[in-house]
């Protein structure tokens, strides 16, 4: 079973090299993609295994990529190295993945026709016998359909004001968000019961 970290021959060389940086530092390789243009940028997600990432855990990242990718030097020319988190709508790049983000609103694309479609959205209900499962609207019914993992072209999850406020509600319960900082939010409610 291969994986959505690195599609390109290039983007799966580079991987073979900082995926072990990143993993003797203690995160996960989640995305790499050299992108090319006017100049070239490589793009690099990582997260911690438990998920989650801290802008202090990215500068770490990057110190060790950099220094890493200065000795092997393994693209021609110049280029920018951009290390991030996956974000809240999130590239689904792994396997584990789908079992991680069960429940949650996604939209899928595979490399070849299924049933004469290849884009696919709907709710991530987990994997099953090699398969991602997703429960999308057919017909007026809700079916939930398994797509072969090694079929993927691309998955991510869909931003949604639900999967924001889960998002903050574990950093919340993390500690990582302190409400202390912050002003109280004023409703639209509140405010006009204050007119």
């Amino acid at each position: 079973m291969t994986d959505l970290v690195a599609r390109t021959a290039i983007d799966r060389r580079l991987a073979d090299l900082v995926r072990p940086v990143i993993e003797d530092l203690g995160y996960e390789l989640v995305r790499l993609r050299l992108m090319a243009g006017k100049s070239q940028t490589l793009q690099i997600m990582a997260e911690k295994p438990d998920g989650g990432i801290e802008v202090d855990d990215l500068a770490e990242i990057n110190t060790a990529l950099g220094a890493t990718l200065d000795v092997e030097d393994p693209i021609d020319g110049e280029y920018t190295l951009e290390v991030s988190s996956p974000g809240i709508d999130r590239p689904l790049t792994r396997f584990k993945d789908f079992d991680t983000w069960e429940g949650w609103s996604a939209k899928l694309e595979t490399s070849e026709l299924i049933d004469g479609r290849k884009r696919f959205k709907g709710i991530v209900r987990g994997t099953e016998d090699g398969e991602v499962l997703i429960e999308i609207e057919e017909d007026g019914a809700l079916v939930t359909i398994g797509l072969t993992f090694d079929l993927l072209a691309d998955a991510k999850l869909v931003l949604t004001d639900d999967l924001i406020a889960e998002m903050l509600k574990q950093r919340k319960d993390a500690g990582i968000i302190d409400e202390t900082k912050y002003d109280e939010i004023e409703t639209d409610e509140e405010a006009s019961e204050e007119d």
